[in-house]
C-alpha cells in the first residue's frame, strides 16, 4: 500500500518542533477504537512508544488482563472486579485484620495475603519478609499513580502476579546481565565498582525485584512501568545501567561501598522521558542525553549513540 506523502509530511513536522507524540496519541486511538482490543498491537506499542497519561491506566488494565479484550465488556467486568474487591475488603475487617486506622498500603498487602492463601495469623506479629516489603513499594509507588483505591489494588495485584510469574525465573540473573554491558560500556566503572566492594551491595532488589519504586520520581517510574507492563524485564538492567553510567563521576569518587549504594537508592533527580524506540534519560552529571533503547527485535542493544 502506497505511504500518505501528506501524513509523511504531518509526521516529519510534528517531529520537528517537538510533537512527535501528537501523531502516537492519533495511532493509540486508533488501536484503542479496536473491538475486540489487540492486545498484542497494545503491547507493541507500548514497548515502542510511551504511553499518553491520559490512557496509561486504561492501557495497564488491559494488558495486564483486568480488564478484558472486548471493550463491550469492561462495564460488566469492572462491575465484578469492584464486587471482589469489596468483599476480599469486608472479610478481612470481620476477620479484625484491618481496621480504620491500617495504612492503605497494609490493606492491599493483607487483601493479596488473603487471595494469595497465604494470610499469616493475627497472632503472627512479625515483621514483613522481603517479598511483603517488595509488595509495598510497589503498593507505595502504585498509590501515587492512581486514585482509586479499588483501581489501585487491582494494578498492584496483577503487575505483582505478572512480574512474578513472567520474570521470576530472570531475576536472579540480572545482576550478571547488568555486569556484562558494564564491562562493555564502562569497564573503569566496574572495576572501580569491584574493587570498591560496591558491586555485591548495589541495590538490586530495589531495581530488579521492586522496578525501581521508591527510587525513581514517579513521572519517570510510570515510563519504566510501561514497558515491565508490556513485557520487558531487561529495560530493568538499562535503566540500572544508564544510572551509575550518570553517576559514574560521583561513584567514582566514592570508596566506600555503603556510600555508591547509598547514592544509588534515591536517584530523585534523574528524569525519564518517553521518546520512539525508548527512553531518554536526564541527570544532572549526565551530558549530553542518554537514550536507554529498548526493541523486541534488539534485545540486547542497550543503547544508541
Amino acid at each position: 500500500m502506497a505511504e500518505d506523502p501528506q501524513r509523511n509530511f504531518r509526521s516529519a513536522y510534528y517531529e520537528k518542533v517537538g510533537f512527535r507524540g501528537v501523531e502516537e496519541k492519533k495511532s493509540l486511538e486508533i488501536l484503542l477504537k479496536d473491538n475486540p482490543l489487540d492486545v498484542e498491537k497494545l503491547s507493541t506499542f507500548s514497548q515502542r512508544f510511551p504511553l499518553p497519561s491520559m490512557y496509561r491506566i486504561h492501557v495497564w488494565k488491559v494488558l495486564l488482563g483486568i480488564l478484558p479484550p472486548h471493550s463491550d465488556s469492561h462495564s460488566l467486568v469492572g462491575g465484578y472486579r469492584r464486587e471482589q474487591y469489596q468483599d476480599v475488603l469486608e472479610a478481612l475487617k470481620v476477620m479484625r485484620f484491618v481496621h480504620m486506622a491500617t495504612p492503605q498500603t497494609q490493606v492491599y498487602l493483607r487483601m493479596f495475603q488473603l487471595e494469595s492463601q497465604v494470610l499469616p495469623r493475627r497472632s503472627d506479629t512479625s515483621a514483613p519478609d522481603e517479598e511483603d516489603e517488595d509488595f509495598l513499594s510497589i503498593a507505595r509507588a502504585m498509590e501515587e499513580i492512581v486514585e482509586d483505591p479499588m483501581d489501585c489494588y487491582w494494578l498492584i495485584k496483577s503487575f505483582v502476579n505478572q512480574f512474578n510469574n513472567k520474570f521470576g525465573d530472570s531475576i536472579p540473573h540480572l545482576p550478571k546481565s547488568l555486569e556484562h554491558y558494564l564491562s562493555v560500556e564502562e569497564p573503569r566503572l566496574l572495576n572501580h565498582l569491584k574493587n570498591t566492594g560496591a558491586l555485591a551491595m548495589l541495590p538490586y532488589s530495589l531495581w530488579f525485584r521492586r522496578c525501581f519504586a521508591g527510587c525513581l520520581p514517579e513521572s519517570s517510574l510510570q515510563r519504566v512501568w510501561d514497558k515491565v507492563i508490556s513485557g520487558s524485564c531487561k529495560i530493568l538492567v538499562f535503566v540500572a545501567m544508564e544510572i551509575l553510567l550518570s553517576y559514574k563521576i560521583v561513584v567514582m569518587g566514592t570508596s566506600r561501598p555503603e556510600g555508591v549504594v547509598s547514592i544509588l537508592c534515591n536517584v530523585s533527580d534523574v528524569i525519564i522521558i518517553g521518546s520512539a524506540g525508548g527512553l531518554r534519560l536526564f541527570s544532572p552529571f549526565c551530558l549530553p542525553i542518554t537514550l536507554i533503547c529498548f526493541s523486541p527485535l534488539l534485545p540486547d542493544a542497550p543503547r544508541e549513540h
